[in-house]
C-alpha cells in the first residue's frame, strides 16, 4: 500500500491515533500474536485481544459454535487465563509481532472484578485503550448483563473510571429497547468512548435431535446478517452523544466500512469474517483505497457522521 493511501485510511478513537479504520474485534483474533504467520499485523489500526476476566475461565461447556445463515451463534463463555497471565504472557507476545495499539477487552461478573481487572491492567504500556464489555451477566443482580440497564451501565463505568488512566470505551449490548438511553448512561458516567454492537442473542434447533444446537441453548449471533442492526444502532448513538463510536457487527466488505463510517462510526472492527477467512482483515483494508475513489472520499475521516 503506497503512503499516500496509508494516510487517507488513518482515524483516531480517544485521541489514540490509527494507521487505518480497522479493528479485529474480541474474540475473533485470539491474542493476535498467531495471525503474523498471513500478514503483517502492522496493517491493523488497533488489536482488540480476547476478552479477559479476573479469574482464569475454562469457559461453557462443548458444542458451543453453530453456523447459521449469514452468520453464526457462539456460547464460548469467555475462555481465557486470566488477566494477569494475558498481561505477563499474552500482550508481551502480541507486541514482539505488532506495534499499534492494543486493545485490552475487559469483563466481569460483578462491578468489584471490572475494578480490580481494568485496574491491573491499566499501567500495561502496551495497552492504549480498555474496552468495557458489559454485556456480562451481573451476579449480584440476578443474572441479568450490566449492559441491559442504564443505571448498571452508569454505575461500572463511574467505578471503573476511578483506576484507570486509558481512554475507556464501553461496548455495548443491542439486546435492549433503547440503546441511546444505554449510550447516554455510559457517557455521562465519563465513558471517552462506545463500541457497539456486540452480538444478538440467538438460538438454533438440532432437526434429528430436537435439541439446540449448542450446549448453552442460546448464543452470540453474529455476522452479515446483523450488519443492518449495527448500522442503525450506530447511527442513532452518534447522533445522541459526543463520544467517538467504534462500530462493530456484520462487517465484512471495504463498503461496510464505508457505510458504517458514514454512519456515525470513527473506526470499525471486524469480528466473524475473520472466522472465516484469516486474511479478512488484509483484504478490506487492500480494498478500501479503491472503494473510496469509487465513492469519491479523499479521507475517511471526511465522512464520519455524514448520514
Amino acid at each position: 500500500m503506497e503512503i499516500k493511501d496509508c494516510e487517507r485510511l488513518r482515524t483516531s478513537v480517544c485521541g489514540v491515533e490509527l494507521r487505518t479504520p480497522l479493528i479485529p474485534a474480541s474474540g475473533c483474533f485470539g491474542f493476535g500474536y498467531g495471525m503474523e504467520a498471513y500478514y503483517d499485523l502492522d496493517i491493523l489500526g488497533a488489536i482488540a485481544i480476547k476478552g479477559t476476566t479476573l479469574h482464569p475461565r475454562l469457559g461453557n461447556p462443548l458444542p458451543r459454535v453453530a453456523e447459521c445463515y449469514s452468520g453464526m451463534i457462539n456460547s464460548v463463555g469467555l475462555q481465557n487465563p486470566g488477566i494477569h497471565k494475558v498481561i505477563s504472557e499474552e500482550i508481551p507476545k502480541l507486541r514482539k509481532v505488532f506495534h499499534n495499539p492494543i486493545v485490552a477487552n475487559i469483563s466481569g461478573f460483578s462491578i468489584d472484578e471490572y475494578v480490580e481487572t481494568c485496574r491491573l491492567v491499566s499501567p500495561v504500556e502496551q495497552v492504549e485503550i480498555i474496552e468495557l464489555n458489559v454485556s456480562c451477566p451481573n451476579v449480584h443482580g440476578g443474572g441479568m448483563s450490566f449492559g441491559t440497564c442504564p443505571e448498571s451501565v452508569a454505575e461500572v463505568v463511574k467505578e471503573v473510571k476511578k483506576v484507570i488512566d486509558k481512554p475507556l470505551v464501553v461496548k455495548l449490548t443491542p439486546n435492549v429497547t433503547d440503546i441511546v438511553s444505554i449510550a447516554r448512561a455510559a457517557e455521562d458516567a465519563g465513558a471517552d468512548g462506545l463500541c457497539l454492537i456486540n452480538t444478538l442473542l440467538g438460538m438454533r434447533v438440532n432437526l434429528r435431535t430436537r435439541r439446540p444446537v449448542i450446549a448453552n441453548t442460546m448464543g452470540g449471533f453474529s455476522g452479515p446478517a446483523v450488519f443492518p442492526v449495527a448500522v442503525r444502532m450506530v447511527y442513532q448513538v452518534s447522533n445522541a452523544v459526543k463520544i467517538p463510536v467504534i462500530g462493530c457487527g456484520g462487517v465484512s466488505t471495504a463498503d461496510d466500512v464505508i457505510e458504517m463510517m458514514m454512519a456515525g462510526a470513527s473506526a470499525v472492527e471486524v469480528g466473524t469474517a475473520n472466522l472465516i477467512d484469516p486474511y479478512a482483515c488484509k483484504d478490506i483494508i487492500d480494498a478500501l483505497p479503491a472503494a473510496m475513489d469509487k465513492y469519491k472520499i479523499e479521507k475517511l475521516t471526511d465522512i464520519i457522521g455524514t448520514v
